[in-house]
């Protein structure tokens, strides 16, 4: 068995960027909630403005940025045997990521995503699941999970959430640290229906709106009498974290888009702002901020304001490029851009 520091177990998919300048973004406001809509005209034929491909999915996301961070990595998901398995191969093959734990499966096909992406920079995916949603229990290598140091959930979705509980149980029975990235089935069944796996995750990240959906939690928005935007962390996100939290060792982590990320270990609250950075694509984002944050607090010994900026100096990487698992630093990059804009920093509440 190989000595690992790292398993990723999420999806992997052929990921095809669409990027069109026509596309309306249109805002809705009510006095409980803000949405926004990616719109074209209807009926009409439309000329695309770029147009790419490139590998991805939360597993795989993570797992290769992981080994770019210079952890031993290993990956568990499931393709099937098709021409995007293919390209999913060859582009792994030239990282030093472990393909011990990935399962093929002739059966199913490899997950496949169309992003849609703004003006702006931030996207809308179409998804097809494929083989991401048929992971079962049999497929699981735990050998690899047993040997790890730290077992890192992406979102798994479907049928493949079934694996979920008996994971992290083995997990926790092993000592493995486990890093919880909820996915959108999971954040369905509510908080009592995740509050188990929450409770034996060392670190819980979660965007905003899921963590909305888990908690039952609604930021509210400004009115005439209460600003809320004015505070450091919004009142409800506060709430969020602390209700997330079910344990003592636990850190949550809410990222909330351009705004930054929050987080909370029980004492403090921590605000980190976004690394500036121009923005191609937002795809990817919270896979390389999550799993830089994971890795980076053994970095930083524990320093969770400090984990907090080398997620958002790789993210911020992440975004000014096309693909999810294109411009990747390593920590001595991350450092270095650190180094180089020392009024970037984290607050504390």
């Amino acid at each position: 068995m190989p000595d690992i520091d790292v398993v990723t177990i999420g999806s992997a998919t052929m990921d095809v960027f669409v990027e069109c300048d026509d596309a309306n973004i249109v805002s809705v406001c009510s006095k409980k909630k803000n949405s926004d809509f990616m719109s074209y005209p209807y009926g009409a034929k439309i000329d695309m403005t770029n147009f790419s491909t490139n590998i991805g999915g939360g597993g795989l996301n993570t797992a290769m940025n992981f080994a770019n961070l210079g952890l031993k990595t290993s990956a568990i998901f499931k393709v099937g045997d098709d021409i995007y398995s293919d390209g999913i191969f060859e582009a792994l093959n030239k990282t030093k990521v472990n393909l011990e734990g990935v399962i093929q499966d002739s059966s199913v096909s490899t997950g496949f995503s169309i992003i849609l992406v703004s003006f702006q920079g931030d996207r809308t995916v179409l998804a097809h699941r494929g083989a991401n949603a048929s992971i079962n229990i049999n497929d699981i290598n735990f050998d690899l999970i047993k040997a790890a140091k730290l077992l890192y959930i992406a979102p798994l979705n479907g049928a493949s959430n079934e694996v979920l509980d008996p994971l992290v149980k083995f997990a926790h029975e092993h000592n493995v640290k486990v890093c919880f990235n909820a996915g959108t089935t999971s954040l369905k069944k509510g908080f009592d229906g995740i509050k188990k796996l929450l409770s034996v995750a060392n670190v819980v990240v979660m965007n905003k709106e899921e963590a909305s959906m888990c908690s039952g939690i609604v930021v509210r928005p400004d009115t005439k009498t209460e600003k809320f935007s004015q505070e450091l962390i919004h009142p409800d996100v506060k709430l969020m974290l602390e209700k997330l939290k079910v344990q003592e060792y636990q850190v949550i982590v809410i990222t909330d888009g351009s705004k930054g990320a929050y987080a909370y270990d029980g004492m403090k609250y921590y605000y980190c702002p976004t690394f500036d950075s121009p923005v191609v694509s937002t795809l990817g984002a919270g896979d390389a901020f999550a799993s830089t944050f994971c890795a980076a607090l053994s970095r930083t010994k524990l320093d969770i304001g400090r984990a907090l900026m080398y997620g958002s100096v790789n993210s911020a990487s992440v975004v000014s490029v096309f693909g999810a698992t294109e411009g990747f630093l390593t920590f001595e990059q991350i450092e270095k851009k650190l180094s180089d804009n020392p009024k970037y920093t984290y607050l504390t509440v």
